[in-house]
């Protein structure tokens, strides 16, 4: 299948998605996050969706940390690796990230076309899987697929924003119930939290790190190799290995996430 850079309508789709409560179940309120899943999902490929509201963080903060690779290398602790591969338009590139899934859980990583898009008040990124000859699968991970992934971000003011994540990945392989429960009601929360202390740090970190650089809001910045969307593919999960971890014990899994609570 050809890939298709993002247009308007996708990303207003994208939005309608975020903002809809047809058809979401809540799985998680606490406080300033909450989380969702489509009620009519299979248990493999979940369809998520969190909200966080940010005091003190203006929402060009929080898209700013999105993209940024290198400060996400600071607050991320789960991924292993994350780079850009290429440049397809002033607001469309590909990418690569890998991830920690908890022990005996083999580790997951994507390769990923993601556009972005400044919509009036509002900032949204997107992005879905997409298959790059020069970056095909690894031996020791396994390759998921981002059937669609993104962020909302809504300004709520001059110091004041709401985020919206919504994702929907094939891990390619059958998971343990718990692996699938946790994702909604702790992995998902926790990792909300986790963006919001970033930004809160993130304009001092900046000042001390290029603060003057941001391709992803300057385009002429930006000097990653330009790579044809014709040497591009969707990525179809049917087309990789799908392995069965459902076995998997809770009790022996060595989570990764203790040190988010910091």
């Amino acid at each position: 299948m050809p890939v298709q850079i993002p247009d308007d309508t996708d990303f207003l789709s994208f939005r309608d998605q975020c903002e809809s409560q047809d058809g979401w179940v809540a799985r998680y309120n606490k406080g300033v996050v909450t989380v969702w899943c489509r009620d009519e999902e299979c248990k493999t490929v979940q369809k998520l969706k969190m909200r966080i509201v940010c005091k003190d963080v203006t929402a060009e903060t929080l898209y700013d940390v999105l993209h940024d690779t290198s400060y996400r290398k600071k607050w991320d602790t789960n991924m292993i690796d994350t780079f850009d591969i290429g440049r397809l338009t002033v607001n469309a590139d590909v990418g690569y990230y890998s991830w920690k899934c908890p022990s005996p859980l083999k580790n997951r990583d994507f390769v990923t076309m993601r556009s972005w898009l400044p919509l009036g008040n509002d900032y949204l990124i997107i992005n879905y899987s997409v298959k790059h000859p020069g970056y095909p699968p690894k031996k020791d991970y396994v390759r998921a697929v981002s059937l669609l992934t993104g962020y909302l971000i809504q300004s709520n003011g001059a110091n004041c924003c709401t985020l919206y994540y919504l994702t929907q990945v094939d891990p390619r392989g059958s998971l343990p119930k718990w692996v699938v429960n946790r994702a909604s009601q702790l992995v998902a929360p926790k990792a909300m939290k986790k963006i919001y202390k970033a930004c809160l740090k993130y304009p001092e970190w900046k000042r001390k790190h290029e603060p003057n650089l941001k391709p992803w809001r300057y385009p002429e910045q930006n000097t990653l190799p330009s790579i044809s969307v014709a040497d591009l593919t969707v990525q179809r999960a049917d087309s990789l290995e799908n392995i069965d971890e459902s076995s998997a014990s809770e009790e022996k899994a060595q989570h990764h996430s203790d040190d988010d609570e910091t």
